[in-house]
């Protein structure tokens, strides 16, 4: 089931003020930061895809560690704690699973299939790594000991499946080239959930802690909000062309998504209401992620600036 895109609502009733930015400047130059998440440490952990490294952030001290790839060209993007307190990462162009220790040191474990272009990746119900195959059209569980096992079937082909999120035990994920997000259990069963609006591209992730999933449609201009059973209601983006790209949620429940090519942050509540946009100081700066700390800071990473963003609403 699915509704069409509505309007985005008032947001009248709620006009907080605007918040604060700060923007800190990566120590490599064109390391294109990309997706970010905090690690157990309390440390901005982020992946530079254009300089095959690893880096963390310490909010507190405004300080970069950076920790170097074996391979360069190796372009990682998605990265997540592990249940074993380190962080796991894809290697897009590598086809490797990473994992670092909080002190830097890095193991690899090779993909199986060629060439599949690995990008999201969630610490899943059971306690492995699961990540997305962009280019192959699968879904993989890895081990701690690095042992993995790749799911396919029932997956439409040319879906392209990104950003991965936990919800009912179960693995949910965007599906940017088939227009559609999909469930799969841990034993490898599919459905795929369509979106209405044509070409929208889904792809970021967020679940909401009203059980809800929340992802960006990227050529919808949109955010979008699947339930349970699998219907989908979309809210547009008031600025045309942004480009959404990464989504959080706050403690207050509030999505918080960035606009790339409008290069701005927006802000919307769980109605679906627009609370606001906000400009980011740096022009054309290419946000990308956005993610939320348990202090209540957000990072957002600058991926055509170098930069590391920081909001504090």
């Amino acid at each position: 089931m699915a509704d069409r895109v509505v309007s985005a609502q008032s947001s009248a009733a709620r006009s907080p003020a605007k918040p604060v930015m700060r923007e800190h400047r990566i120590p490599t130059r064109d390391s294109k930061p990309y997706i970010a998440v905090e690690g157990p440490d309390g440390n901005l952990w982020f992946c530079e895809s254009g300089a095959s490294k690893i880096g963390c952030f310490d909010p507190n001290a405004g300080t970069f560690r950076e920790f170097a790839l074996p391979a360069v060209g190796s372009v990682p993007v998605g990265i997540a704690v592990g249940g074993d307190g380190n962080l796991w990462f894809t290697q897009k162009e590598g086809n490797r699973i990473g994992r670092i220790t909080l002190d830097g040191a890095i193991t690899e474990f090779a993909v199986p299939t060629a060439n599949s272009g690995p990008d999201g990746i969630v610490l899943g119900p059971d306690g492995n790594v699961w990540f997305s195959e962009g280019n192959a059209d699968r879904i993989a569980r890895v081990t701690g000991d690095g042992r993995m096992t790749e799911f396919g079937a029932g997956m439409t082909p040319g879906s392209r499946p990104l950003s991965i999120v936990v919800r009912d035990g179960a693995l949910w994920f965007s599906e940017a080239g088939g227009n559609r997000v999909a469930r799969m259990t841990l034993h490898g069963e599919v459905t795929e959930f369509p979106v209405p609006s044509p070409d929208n591209q889904p792809r970021a992730m967020v679940l909401h802690p009203d059980g809800s999933i929340w992802f960006v449609e990227t050529g919808a201009n949109a955010l979008g909000r699947i339930a349970h059973d699998g219907t989908v209601v979309e809210f547009a983006i008031p600025t045309p062309n942004a480009s959404a790209r990464g989504v959080t949620v706050t403690a207050d429940g509030d999505l918080w998504f960035t606009e790339n090519f409008a290069n701005k942050i927006g802000r919307m509540d769980s109605r679906g209401a627009m609370i606001g946009e906000y400009d980011i100081p740096t022009s054309a700066s290419g946000a990308r992620c956005i993610t939320s700390m348990s202090d209540g800071r957000l990072f957002f990473t600058q991926y055509d600036a170098g930069l590391i963003g920081e909001i504090i609403p």
